[in-house]
């Protein structure tokens, strides 16, 4: 998703309203920095919960996966963010020096909104489908 953006000389401004530039209104905003090389975030899906994952600085890949097919995106500009909706399986990789993940989340935090277990995921989708 292309984000507004304020162009100025002295510096650009992203802006992003909840319902507006995002399908959902949103109730938790997060961060993940200092993300040592190597290593990777996510390994998960989620019931309910849906996402917008932005580059705020730096870069680092969006693997986002159905249970079926699998695509790879690469945020590295602070004016887009990628759309996550409900039960699809997302891994963050390849973070570069000094990057920022933020993420603006529909719901706040609840464990029992995790598919943590990708076999379990898949099945999930799968008993889903059928339904």
């Amino acid at each position: 998703m292309e984000l507004p953006r304020v162009t100025d000389a002295r510096g650009n401004l992203t802006f992003i309203e909840g319902g507006e530039h995002v399908p959902f209104d949103i109730a938790r905003v997060y961060y993940l920095y200092d993300v040592p090389g190597g290593e990777f975030r996510g390994g998960h899906a989620h019931r309910e919960l849906e996402q917008l994952i932005v580059a705020a600085a730096g870069s680092f890949d969006v693997v986002v996966s159905d249970g079926v097919s699998t695509e790879r995106f690469f945020l590295n500009r602070s004016y887009y963010g990628l759309y996550v909706p409900r039960m699809v399986w997302r891994e963050l990789e390849d973070f570069s020096s000094g990057s920022v993940c933020l993420v603006l989340a529909s719901q706040r935090y609840d464990e029992g909104d995790y598919y943590r277990d990708h076999d379990e995921f898949v099945a999930a989708r799968a008993a889903a489908e059928l339904a």
